[in-house]
């Protein structure tokens, strides 16, 4: 099927809709937000400390809680401490509960992401940018996730004692086992010298001379990866990963970390294999 091509104008929201419309459109499908599937528990919740959160979100496959705070036009200082501020009253008032805090946005500036990328690292905070395009008299509305909850990545020496694959396999779920077993089969045609070892803490994906990946396999259905593609391939992996939709972070150098899905590593399979291959050719 041929898709027709129309050009969209990018637009302020806010100088069509007040933020009580894009509350109604998130409650009738909070999937908008590209959290998942979650159910809406309470729009406006009443908080003790005499405000309100936007929404309350919940995700029963994962036992998690979402605070959302939306902000029509850029994010500022107000925004960030009421998020956080309803993030920590819903944590203490249901501890038993994985509670995340969700900024969203029309504008989020580099001042505020720093910021927020800051917290990020003792606070799970995720911040999503909203982008309003006109298309004739219709708006479409596309929320981009910036930054993701942070997982401290391991040391690349800290691998802990050595273990066999049985270990993961019983500590693992077996999509995430799968996820890394196809990463590292087609890595094997770029690094024909690749060597995998199996750690306690991780399983590590090299050349012979050095590692230059690590898997962190979970108990749920994605992995978590590590790797470093090289300084001088540094933009091109932003772009492979911003073009697959992967959300990461690359807060040293060109050590880049995130969260891969089965779905996602089938979509963009030769991209992705060209992000291993560069990493291997970078490190041999």
């Amino acid at each position: 099927m041929t898709l027709n091509y129309i050009k969209g104008e990018k637009v302020r929201l806010s100088d069509y809709y007040d933020e009580k419309w894009l509350q109604k459109k998130i409650e009738d499908d909070p999937s908008l937000l590209g959290l998942g599937d979650l159910s809406v528990i309470a729009r406006e919740r009443k908080q003790s400390s005499g405000g309100r959160v936007d929404f309350l979100l919940n995700d029963p496959e994962r036992d998690k809680r979402y605070e959302v705070e939306v902000q029509l036009g850029p994010t500022d200082e107000s925004h960030i401490i009421r998020t956080i501020e309803y993030w920590d009253i819903e944590s203490r008032r249901f501890p038993s509960k994985e509670h995340i805090a969700v900024i969203v946005a029309e504008d989020i500036t580099n001042r505020f992401f720093n910021v927020i990328y800051l917290m990020n690292k003792s606070i799970p905070i995720i911040a999503i940018q909203l982008n309003a395009i006109k298309i004739d008299d219709k708006i479409v509305l596309n929320f981009t996730k910036v930054l993701d909850t942070y997982e401290e990545p391991e040391e690349e020496d800290a691998g802990g004692e050595p273990v066999d694959r049985n270990y993961w396999e019983n500590k693992s779920n077996l999509i995430s086992i799968k996820v890394m077993d196809e990463v590292i089969s087609i890595t094997k045609e770029a690094c024909e010298d690749q060597r995998v070892t199996y750690n306690k803490f991780h399983v590590a994906l090299g050349t012979q001379k050095r590692n230059f990946a690590w898997f962190h396999l979970r108990k749920k259905e994605y992995c978590y990866i590590e790797i470093r593609v090289g300084n001088g391939n540094i933009d091109k992996a932003k772009a492979i990963l911003e073009g697959a939709g992967i959300s990461f972070n690359n807060a040293e150098d060109d050590l880049f970390t995130f969260q891969l899905q089965a779905s996602v590593l089938q979509k963009n399979k030769e991209e992705l294999w060209k992000l291993f291959q560069n990493a291997c050719q970078a490190y041999k």
